[in-house]
C-alpha cells in the first residue's frame, strides 16, 4: 500500500484506530479522524514515528455533510490523492422504539450511515480519476440481523450494507471495489459502556457482564479484537482482494450463522 492515501473515520479509539495502525504497517499514508483534536494529533504522530508512513489528523464532525466532504477535499489536498476510504465512525443508543428520542434516532442515522454515503460521494470521483479505490464500511452483524432496543443503530446498519451493495454495483466495471466488514462483539469503549449498562441493571459484575453479552449472541465465546478487523480491512485493500465485490463480510464469532 506503499504511495495510497487512507482515510480512516472515527479512527482515535477501538477499531477505526486498529484500522489505521494496520494500513500504516503496510506503507500506506494515514488520515486519522475524529473529534478530539489533541488526541487525534498525538496519535497521527505516533503512527507517522512507527510505521515511518506520513500521517495527518483532520478532524470532521461526522453528523454534518460539509464537513464530511471537506475531510476528503483536505485529505486530498494535502496527499495528493484519496485511494482508500475506511467508513468507520460510529454511535449507539439503545432504547425501546415508543421512548426512543427523535433527536438520537437523527444522529445515529447521520454518523453511522449518512456520513458513508457524504464520503464516499466526495471520494469517488478522486478515485476515478486515480484509477484505482478501496472503500470499505464498516457495519455490524447488526446490518445482517437485529436486536431489541437498537431501532436507529440497526436501521442504519443494514443501510451501511445496502449502500455498499450499490456503490459496488456502480463500480464493477473499474478498479474500485466497495465492501463492508460486519463484526459482532468487539471489546471497544462503545461495547464497554454496553457491558457496564448490563452490569449496573442486573447486579453483575463487569466479568459476568461480559461473559452475558457474548452467549448471548456470539457462540464463540470470545470477543472479535480491533486488530482482527483491521487485518480484514487490509486483505480487502488488497489486490488479492480485486474481484470481491459488494460483500458484507461478517467478523461475528458465529453470531450470524445461526
Amino acid at each position: 500500500m506503499k504511495d495510497r492515501t487512507a482515510i480512516v473515520t472515527g479512527s482515535t479509539s477501538g477499531i477505526g484506530l486498529a484500522v489505521a495502525r494496520t494500513l500504516a504497517a503496510r506503507g500506506a499514508r494515514i488520515v486519522v479522524n475524529g473529534l478530539g483534536r489533541g488526541e487525534g494529533e498525538r496519535i497521527a504522530e505516533e503512527i507517522a514515528q512507527v510505521h515511518g508512513v506520513p500521517a495527518a489528523f483532520i478532524g470532521a464532525d461526522m453528523s454534518r455533510p460539509d464537513e464530511v466532504s471537506a475531510l476528503v477535499e483536505e485529505a486530498n489536498d494535502r496527499f495528493g490523492s484519496v485511494d482508500i476510504l475506511v467508513n468507520n465512525a460510529g454511535v449507539q443508543h439503545t432504547s425501546p422504539v415508543e421512548t426512543f428520542e427523535a433527536h438520537w434516532w437523527d444522529t445515529v442515522i447521520a454518523v453511522n450511515l449518512s456520513s458513508n454515503f457524504h464520503a464516499i460521494r466526495a471520494a469517488l470521483p478522486l478515485m476515478r480519476v486515480q484509477g484505482w479505490g478501496r472503500i470499505v464500511n464498516i457495519a455490524s452483524a447488526h446490518g445482517l440481523v437485529a436486536s431489541v432496543n437498537k431501532a436507529a443503530y440497526v436501521a442504519a446498519k443494514h443501510g451501511v450494507v445496502g449502500l455498499t451493495k450499490v456503490v459496488a454495483l456502480e463500480t464493477a466495471t473499474s478498479p474500485i471495489t466497495c465492501n463492508a466488514v460486519c463484526p459482532g462483539w468487539v471489546l471497544t469503549p462503545l461495547v464497554e459502556r454496553q457491558i457496564e449498562d448490563i452490569a449496573a441493571r442486573d447486579r453483575l459484575s463487569m466479568a459476568e457482564a461480559r461473559q452475558r453479552l457474548l452467549f448471548e449472541k456470539q457462540p464463540s465465546g470470545t470477543f472479535v479484537t480491533p486488530e482482527q478487523i483491521g487485518e480484514t480491512v487490509a486483505f480487502l485493500c488488497s489486490n488479492a482482494a480485486a474481484e470481491i465485490r459488494g460483500v458484507a463480510l461478517p467478523v461475528d464469532g458465529g453470531w450470524t450463522a445461526r
